[in-house]
């Protein structure tokens, strides 16, 4: 299934995107689409069998905004330099175990929302990403197949940085990654049972029409399933959580000068084959 949230900002009502690709209304099922529902199977099989059944009213997309995929997020997770060929850019060692840090939860706006550059940036970059949205809670896990076991389904992350903020003014990377704004996620929530392997997935980014990452999440060093085992030693992951897996080569930190920083104006569109496509116009804070 392809679930979203849809209508202004802060006042999403729950969809479901059929197979045919029409918009259905799934606010008379459910009452959203968050933690609650993706940890309840039961309330997943009302929805599985209302779109079958043919019973969710149609909603028109015109004027339509597509909001976050997932209510009421409780934190973000992220990993750096989670691909081989992105490690390399950046001059980086193989990392022995994953590269943490965290993004808060109100840096998630919807797919197609603008993308504020913050006040004074000067190299605020790109990078495509494969998030998962957890399903049940994970805690202490032993091995890679419970880790998998664990993810209600997949989206479209957009891990906006700043990178003067992140690296040169001290502190940890926290400073370059919570800028307003900076996580477009979605515009669908694809459940796990529609990505047989989140391994053999295709990412792309463009700015300004210029193809600039082109990456496969099979190039991951630590896959899908290793991360949540990982991050499960660490913390404990609910549902509704969202872990952000990395991103390949191509971001602009990675590109010789003048490394091609992102301005106000510029148009990001990114994609993640089977998972779905974004679009954002960068504005001044």
């Amino acid at each position: 299934m392809k679930l979203l949230r849809v209508g202004t900002a802060g006042a999403e009502r729950p969809a479901l995107l059929d197979a045919a690709g029409t918009l259905r209304d799934l606010s008379g099922v459910v009452p959203d689409v968050d933690g609650a529902l993706l940890a309840d199977t039961a309330a997943l099989d009302r929805v599985r069998a209302a779109a079958d059944a043919g019973r969710l009213p149609v909603l028109d997309p015109a004027g339509l905004r597509v909001g976050p995929p997932v209510a009421r997020i409780g934190k973000v997770v992220c990993i750096g330099l989670n691909y081989h060929d992105h490690a390399r850019e950046t001059g980086a060692a193989t990392p022995a175990e994953p590269v943490v840090f965290l993004k808060a939860p109100d840096t998630v706006v919807g797919p197609y929302d603008p993308v504020l550059v913050p006040r004074g940036s000067v190299k605020t970059d790109w990078e495509v990403e494969l998030a998962v949205v957890i399903g049940r809670t994970a805690r202490y896990l032993e091995s890679a197949r419970e880790g998998l076991a664990c993810v209600a389904g997949y989206a479209v992350a957009h891990d906006v940085s700043e990178r003067e903020f992140q690296m040169e003014r001290g502190g940890t990377w926290d400073k370059g990654k919570n800028c307003e704004t900076f996580n477009p996620l979605g515009p669908w929530l694809v459940t796990a049972d529609e990505v047989p392997d989140p391994q053999r997935l295709p990412l792309r980014l463009w700015v300004n029409g210029v193809l600039r990452q082109d990456g496969t999440t099979a190039d991951q060093i630590f896959p899908v399933g290793e991360v949540v085992r990982s991050l499960s030693r660490f913390m404990t992951l609910y549902p509704g959580d969202v872990v952000n897996t990395g991103t390949p080569a191509g971001v602009a930190m990675g590109q010789p000068e003048p490394k091609p920083y992102l301005r106000a104006g510029d148009v990001v569109e990114l994609e993640i084959e089977g998972v779905g496509r974004q679009r954002q116009e960068m504005r001044p804070a």
